[in-house]
């Protein structure tokens, strides 16, 4: 039997929440269909990770948040957004994935893998992190190569190569270093990423300097295999023991599904989807775009500081097209 709101939320992250207590507040009758566990990108970062933003820029809702240190940790955003959710009462399905979004008439059907649903208004907050950029070499399906990165005492006393040089590779290497990993860089610039959190350069520039990370600058890793490595560097192809890869390649919106609900892409390499900036509405009438997902692949300019105000444009847009005013 098909169940009809007046807004569906695809995605249940910090964004889909704030467009949730947004709607709520305007008196829409609202859903949100999360494929996985509440904030399901957050609850897979890394365990020890702490955010960039400070606790207040992070809220939603007008809710406070408050941290033990101005910044938060992955656990303590894991306990606030749930309490907003829980305390607020917010309706959300999950581990109910979206699998179809078509056109009828006037309205939206959505298919789920439990249900059909009915709509006259989406908004799309899926984020990006499902889908890693892939390095496309040989052996990069071979189990030890992961493109993510929870914890670090797995890769005790093992020889570990980490592709990369932003946030997630930093940790990734500083932590398994720590926990007496053997560890390797290889980074395609001449540096380490100038988005590093300010009070972690100095730490992994300083490992590098003296000798306890061995850093590859301007190189490439170009084949893995069972027990090695093989990396272009400046100096020539270089082979090394290796046991375990972590790529931090970044990742990337899922585009076939824009694409597949009709939402135009731009046509450079950053794919960024087409909406009006002012309500966040696609070329999709009634369909919407909120948080990191507006960037394509350029996923390091919308974040939830500054994509919270989303929500209110959305549903100010919504309320706009009912005839009440917001």
């Amino acid at each position: 039997m098909e169940q009809h709101f007046e807004l569906i939320i695809v995605g249940g992250g910090p964004i889909g929440l704030a467009c949730a207590l947004a709607a709520q507040k305007a008196g829409l009758e609202y859903c949100i269909l999360e494929k996985g566990c509440l904030v399901n990108s957050l609850f897979n970062y890394p365990s020890n990770m702490t955010f960039f933003s400070t606790s207040e820029k992070i809220e939603i809702g007008g809710i406070p948040f408050v941290s033990n240190n101005i910044k938060p940790t992955r656990p303590e955003a894991l306990e606030y957004y749930r309490r907003v959710a829980t305390s607020n009462k917010v309706n959300i399905h999950l581990q109910e994935k979206v699998t179809a979004i078509d056109r009828t008439g006037d309205h939206y059907s959505v298919t789920t893998a439990k249900s059909v649903y009915t709509t006259n208004n989406i908004i799309i907050a899926t984020g990006f992190y499902d889908i890693p950029v892939k390095l496309d070499i040989p052996g990069e399906d071979l189990p030890k190569l992961t493109h993510y990165y929870k914890e670090p005492h797995f890769y005790a006393m093992q020889r570990v190569l980490v592709v990369g040089a932003n946030n997630s590779a930093v940790d990734a290497a500083l932590e398994t270093w720590r926990k007496g990993a053997e560890v390797t860089m290889v980074v395609r610039e001449s540096e380490i990423g100038h988005r590093v959190k300010y009070w972690v350069r100095p730490d992994i520039e300083n490992r590098i300097k003296e000798g306890s990370i061995k850093a590859y600058f301007l190189s490439h890793l170009r084949v893995v295999r069972e027990k090695e490595v093989d990396i272009e560097t400046p100096e020539g192809p270089l082979t090394i023991p290796n046991d375990y890869v972590i790529a931090m390649t970044g990742y990337q919106p899922d585009f076939k599904f824009l694409q597949n609900i009709g939402i135009r892409l731009s046509d450079d390499e950053l794919r960024q989807p087409v909406y009006d900036p002012l309500t966040m509405e696609t070329n999709m009438p009634g369909i919407y775009l909120a948080g990191v997902i507006c960037g394509g692949m350029n996923t390091h300019v919308w974040f939830i500081e500054n994509s919270r105000v989303h929500a209110d444009q959305i549903i100010d847009a919504i309320l706009q097209k009912k005839g009440v005013a917001s």
